[in-house]
């Protein structure tokens, strides 16, 4: 049914429109307005990159203006091939827009999801190029927001593909919000003997020392401490400067507090705690 009707359609806007002649000239001519609009893209692209890489602090609001960029660009490309191959006029273009919008609906409805998506993202900004994103069960950087999928780089050095329309139906958790500056949180599990008080200081002066953090009004800090029937939790929350320097500073405090807890006595638990655990739910432990 769905067929025949999107059948009935496409021959409908063939019969609305006066569509030109399909020769080589315009064949060519198609053609390379595509390969036209695919490099001056790239080129965008690539120049707003390196740009925003000098910039520093601004990166982000620089990296944001290409898949707008990208947008218009498309947007241009398709009229002038529209033009290239129909000669409608205004009763016509409309008309042409009523029907193709039908065929889209039942014959590229996906596709059509995904670059209404991408240009949700452009505009409404649930994320930015350079954010720290989970989209669905992925966590990494998002490198690049095209017209159909976003790409984001996980911590494994692999680039994932997710289609745009995944913003209507998945959550969404941005790390950042296109600041430079991101939370991180430190826990370091320790013995339920062990000094608790001291370990909460070493791990506020691993932190505030660290040439990763930022503290300010703006971001500030905290070092809390849980105690579980099993092990203490002594956890750090704190700004790195940068957010592509997130496993770094994550490290760096990590490898200096325990230094100083074994300096001090101050022991690892009997067990580690599985992951999963850092909302404050106890582990399972095995029989």
């Amino acid at each position: 049914m769905a067929d025949t009707l999107l059948t009935n359609v496409t021959s409908e806007v063939a019969s609305e429109l006066p569509i030109k002649n399909i020769d080589v000239n315009l064949i060519v001519y198609i053609i390379s307005i595509i390969v036209i609009a695919y490099v001056l893209t790239w080129l965008l692209s690539f120049i707003l990159i390196h740009v925003s890489e000098r910039i520093g602090w601004y990166r982000t609001s620089i990296t944001m203006t290409i898949p707008l960029l990208k947008l218009l660009v498309y947007i241009v490309a398709l009229y002038y091939i529209i033009i290239a191959v129909i000669e409608p006029s205004l009763t016509q273009m409309i008309a042409f827009s009523g029907l193709f919008g039908a065929a889209i609906g039942f014959g590229l409805k996906d596709l059509f999801a995904d670059i209404v998506g991408g240009v949700v993202i452009i505009f409404e900004k649930p994320y930015q190029i350079g954010d720290k994103v989970t989209i669905d069960d992925k966590y990494g950087e998002v490198k690049d927001i095209g017209i159909r999928s976003t790409r984001i780089q996980t911590p494994a050095d692999e680039l994932v593909s997710i289609p745009n329309f995944t913003l209507f139906s998945r959550p969404v958790t941005s790390g950042n919000a296109g600041d430079l500056a991101m939370m991180i949180v430190i826990d370091l599990f320790i013995h339920p003997s062990s000094d608790a008080e001291k370990a909460m200081k070493i791990l506020k002066e691993a932190l505030v020392t660290s040439k990763y953090v930022i503290i300010s009004k703006k971001y500030p800090y905290t070092v809390l401490l849980e105690d579980f029937p099993f092990y203490k939790r002594v956890r750090a929350k704190g700004y790195v400067n940068d957010l592509r320097l997130e496993f770094e500073f994550k490290s760096e405090v990590t490898r200096r507090a325990w230094g100083e807890f074994q300096k001090e006595g101050i022991l690892p638990p009997s067990f580690v705690p599985p992951s999963g655990t850092l909302r404050g739910e106890p582990p399972q432990t095995s029989t």
